[in-house]
């Protein structure tokens, strides 16, 4: 304990209380020690509720800027403009008093159908680290602590206080983990949120493998872990396991308590909660005295969802629209935005900008005529799809709104489908007819299937959702005012049963099994080369991009750079998203063909260029060893290749590198196999079977068979070799592999 607090000596019911909230959205101070802390919510936008609000409450929070949520600010695939994202949450939290923002949420989208994707970044760990991190560094720039969730393996809404989410080692250190660990290590977040689930059948709040082993003395975390709201089950064995703070509290301070005073819990373990919040209370500097500046945040997050916008097609230059001709606007979601998703995220926005309402800012070149086309409630309105046909029949071009209500996708339930509703691609298809042009737009937290309706439409603009100036910036994307720079960072499949997690999601009895492994998303669809709607990175623009001259650097032992030359090509400025994607060939796939570990977003003007460089390190090239509990780099030729998205390649080049020279321990029932790959063991082995001439007349298959035979094994089949004799070859060549660890030959 610090000095200070060992001079006052907090007692011991001021202890357990402070591990516990004092209030929905405040934590328990411990006067001359501990101020009360106070935490909203706030990943994209911030979400003060009164002291008696509840949780899930979303009408009398104070008005604050709504940015793009996870699904938007991803899809920019924009650092720094996500920083700057953060720093603007970070200030109107300041303001308004919050010590900590609840966000970034950093869950992989296994599957599309998660209820809550729409909080979530990507369906790859790099992009979602490098995103949340640049959220977490420019919230806490202001003074204000960020706080990273759910962790871990939060991955879908059904029974998520009860299921657990059975991940086996190695997918969880290369999909499930690594974002968490980027951040944590990078970023120091004040604090760490766990989640609802189990993880292995242990729940994530009272894991002392999760919260501590891995999260403390691994990765090196200082700040305060806190409960998802309603997340603890047991109070004295979350607080062993590393738990901080229960939110909100449950009023069973006693039991902490009581297992002090009955030696079940030692009293230090206290002592290291209250450090571990006075380590937060110190970092964070609220000021309620400043302006939030929510007027340059308006323009900040219409920047901000203008970038989120993917362009997934565009025949016959349908876009941008072109001024003069008559445009019908039709869809509610155009005059009624749907801009951010249900839950304990909804918050009030200072404003709401529609479409309907930025095209009047335009109205003198590109004047609009408006029908609603149907109801967001899914109500038969004949009415309205009639005279939405009639409108457009009249037009030049149709602009066609359409996407989930938000009775469809929310925090608490997953959906049972990717579909639109059947009323708007019957209403899609009736325009097609009469329209000589059709543009979709899009909004949706999660992916919805394209595949069964595009071929109806000229273009097709993914929305998202977008926060309070969505609107404005789907209308500067349509008029070319902006060229649309989005890709995506999840893949868009041809239908929902082509999915890795189709056939496990979300799961049964209280158990959902991860049977897909590492295979998630895009690893999966290019490893089987399966047909998707639209790949991993794609997003088209208003211009092209030339690649170029690509060339590797050796930086070091198992370091390169990675540099090329990308060109806007095209007649319009714009940005492209380089991405960089590394793979290892194999005869029998044990790892993804290719998979994300570099990005960078340029902005070029026509026939402008820029030199991009990209790192890649022996981290990139590992896998997870779960037999070691290690990561393991190979040696091998590895494929660097850089493109637009993961299935368009434009570059590729090679790395070579000699591995990580590790070389696991044997034991007399490690497998001959295992004995014969062995870098110490293998020329040992070679060596005893020269000297068997008995063995030269044992056929070759029957010699590989053996090879999955333990080495002990041998001593039953008559061959003169006991038991005694295997121990001493074990304990040979454990020495000699010691001594080659000392000598710096080999690593172990």
């Amino acid at each position: 304990m610090s000095t200070e607090m060992s001079r006052l000596e907090p007692d011991l019911a001021a202890k357990a209380a402070a591990t516990s909230g004092s209030g929905v959205w405040h934590s328990t101070p411990i006067p001359g020690v501990l101020r009360r802390l106070h935490l909203a919510d706030g990943p994209h936008g911030i979400r003060q509720q009164l002291e008696e609000g509840d949780h899930l409450g979303i009408g009398s929070s104070v008005p604050a800027t709504c940015f793009p949520p996870a699904v938007g600010l991803g899809t920019t695939w924009n650092v720094d403009l996500v920083q700057r994202v953060g720093a603007a949450l970070g200030t109107e939290a300041s303001a308004m008093g919050v010590d900590v923002v609840l966000g970034p949420g950093m869950n992989i989208k296994r599957s599309p159908l998660c209820g809550r994707n729409f909080e979530y970044v990507s369906e790859d760990p790099h992009v979602t680290a490098r995103i949340a991190a640049a959220l977490v560094e420019g919230v806490q720039s202001e003074g204000v602590g960020a706080c990273v969730k759910h962790f871990a393996a939060n991955n879908q809404e059904t029974d998520r206080m009860r299921s657990s989410s059975d991940v086996d080692e190695r997918t969880l250190r290369e999909i499930y983990l690594p974002a968490f660990e980027e951040v944590i290590r990078t970023t120091d977040p004040a604090m760490v949120m766990c989640s609802y689930n189990r993880l292995n059948g242990v729940y994530t709040s009272q894991d002392p493998w999760l919260l501590t082993t891995l999260l403390r003395e691994e990765w090196g975390f200082e700040g305060a872990v806190v409960s998802d709201w309603g997340a603890v089950v047991d109070r004295v064995e979350a607080v062993r396991a590393g738990l901080d703070l229960e939110m909100p509290p449950s009023g069973t301070d006693d039991r902490i308590v009581d297992a002090v005073k009955r030696g079940e819990l030692d009293d230090s373990v206290l002592d290291t909660v209250v450090e571990r919040l006075v380590r937060v209370q110190d970092r964070v500097t609220t000021d309620t005295s400043r302006s939030p500046e929510h007027e340059a945040h308006q323009a900040l997050a219409r920047e901000a969802a203008t970038e989120a916008l993917v362009l997934l097609k565009n025949e016959g230059e349908a876009l941008p629209l072109v001024p003069g001709r008559s445009i019908a606007v039709v869809g509610e979601f155009a005059r009624t935005p749907r801009y951010q998703g249900g839950g304990s995220s909804h918050m009030v926005p200072t404003r709401v900008t529609g479409a309907l309402d930025a095209f009047d800012e335009v109205a003198e070149e590109f004047p609009v005529r408006f029908a609603p086309g149907f109801t967001l409630d899914g109500t038969a309105a004949p009415n309205l799809a009639e005279e939405a046909v009639a409108l457009a029949e009249e037009c030049d071009t149709t602009v066609l709104f359409l996407g989930l209500p938000e009775a469809l996708e929310s925090e608490g339930f997953d959906r049972t489908d990717i579909d639109l509703p059947a009323e708007q691609v019957e209403l899609l298809a009736r325009i097609r007819r009469v329209s000589e042009r059709v543009v979709v737009v899009l909004s949706n937290g999660g992916v919805v299937s394209v595949a069964d309706w595009q071929g109806d439409a000229d273009a097709v603009l993914e929305g998202w959702l977008l926060g309070q100036e969505g609107g404005a910036a789907t209308v500067d994307v349509l008029t070319g005012a902006v060229s649309p720079s989005g890709r995506l960072t999840e893949t868009i499949p041809l239908k929902l049963s082509d999915h890795a997690s189709y056939l496990n999601f979300p799961g049964e009895r209280g158990h959902v099994r991860y049977g897909e492994g590492v295979f998630v998303g895009y690893r999966h669809f290019d490893t089987l080369d399966r047909p998707v709607a639209y790949p991993f990175g794609f997003g088209l623009t208003y211009t092209t991009f030339d690649y170029s001259d690509l060339e590797v650097i050796e930086d070091g032992t198992d370091a390169w750079t990675v540099a090329l030359t990308v060109a806007n090509s095209g007649t319009r400025a714009g940005q492209e998203v380089v991405q960089l994607y590394t793979g290892l060939t194999q005869e029998y796939p044990t790892r993804p063909v290719r998979e994300l570990r570099g990005f960078a977003k340029v902005a070029l003007e026509p026939g402008e260029s820029a030199r991009v460089e990209l790192a890649v390190r022996g981290r990139d090239l590992s896998t997870w060893d779960a037999e070691h509990h290690r990561w393991s780099l190979v040696a091998g030729t590895y494929t660097v290749s850089v493109g637009a998205s993961s299935r368009d390649i434009r570059l590729s080049g090679e790395v070579v590198s000699s591995g990580d020279r590790f070389v696991p321990p044997l034991t007399r029932s490690s497998t001959i196999e295992d004995w014969r790959a062995n870098a110490i063991g293998g020329p040992v082995l070679a060596e005893i079977r020269a000297g068997m001439e008995e063995l030269d007349s044992v056929p070759e298959e029957l010699l590989r068979m053996a090879d999955s035979m333990p080495i002990v094994a041998l001593s039953t089949f008559g061959m003169g070799v006991t038991e005694e004799m295997v121990d001493l070859l074990v304990a040979d060549v454990e020495a000699r592999r010691q001594a080659a660890i000392g000598r710096g030959e080999v690593t172990g």
